[in-house]
């Protein structure tokens, strides 16, 4: 089903525009269907983007500021989604030997466990796109040449 379809709009004022639109809209149906995914593990897509920063750490710890920075959705709350986490027993948070202000974080064994028991499920569903190599290349070199643009 076309864009057009999914929103019951006929006509766009220009490609641009249905572009722009459609941009969103799929964004939100992805956003959506990542939601639904991560539910059952009790999980947001933001904790999970957490999950997976501490991983890239290799047991190496990180602060808050550079988890907030290397987040994808920069506008979360890092400090929050590290209370959620810590609850969870999926993170660990210490104080920063150097700097007692800071607090150091790393994964636990706990969190390393259910990001494997994820990769799969999420190496398939992101597999599930249906674009070629070459669609996937056009489709990331275009993402990168919009989000060049700064308002």
């Amino acid at each position: 089903m076309g864009l057009e379809e999914e929103i019951k709009q006929k006509e766009f004022k220009s490609k641009q525009q249905r572009a722009y639109l459609n941009l969103i809209f799929t964004a939100c149906h992805l956003n959506l269907e990542q939601t639904r995914f991560f539910k059952p593990y009790q999980l947001s897509t933001q904790q999970y983007n957490v999950l997976r920063i501490l991983r890239g750490q290799n047991g190496k710890p990180i602060t808050i500021g550079l988890i907030q920075e290397r987040m994808l959705d920069v506008q979360s709350n890092a400090s929050r989604l590290i209370d959620k986490l810590e609850e969870k027993k999926l993170v660990l948070r210490v104080a920063c030997p150097k700097d007692k202000r800071q607090m150091d974080i790393t994964i636990t064994v706990n969190g390393l466990e259910i990001l494997k028991e994820l990769d799969d499920k999420l190496n398939n569903k992101e597999s599930s796109i249906s674009l070629t190599d070459t669609e996937a290349d056009l489709l990331n070199d275009l993402l990168n040449k919009i989000r060049e643009k700064k308002y």
